[in-house]
């Protein structure tokens, strides 16, 4: 297991493109509580924005969940206490005033950006930026 990178997969790395690609700017793979351990793919630190990209397997995506064959239940276990983690550190973000976004690795990049964007756009008409200047 520690072969698999835990940053810069290929489905993050689209996002964060596509992203780029309209302006926006970003933090990478960075801690943004003390509370817990948890480091959003992307973070947005002024408007408080996280965005989690959650592969498929991993973190257990309802639509393409297949479970090893070899040692079913302690993967079962296993991938069960990764949605537990996520949920618990969610809770966190979220008392702490950050918004987080969640994502699946099968998610069309430019619906996870239009995503970021709003919440961004909707950040930066409540601090009183005009649309699109709230970039990062």
């Amino acid at each position: 297991m520690a072969r698999f990178g835990r940053r810069d997969t290929a489905p993050e790395l689209a996002v964060r493109r596509e992203l780029h690609r309209r302006g926006r700017r970003f933090f990478v793979d960075r801690q943004v509580s003390r509370r817990c351990r948890v480091r959003p793919d992307l973070v947005f630190p002024r408007a408080r924005i996280a965005v989690f990209i959650d592969g498929c397997f991993w973190h257990r995506c309802e639509e393409h969940v297949q479970l090893p064959q070899a040692n079913a239940e302690l993967w079962r276990r296993k991938l069960l206490a990764n949605r537990q983690r996520d949920a618990r550190n969610q809770a966190i973000l979220t008392t702490e005033g950050w918004r987080v976004l969640r994502s699946w690795e099968h998610d069309d990049p430019a619906a996870v950006a239009d995503r970021g964007e709003d919440e961004l756009d909707r950040w930066a008409a409540i601090v009183g930026r005009p649309q699109g200047q709230g970039r990062e």
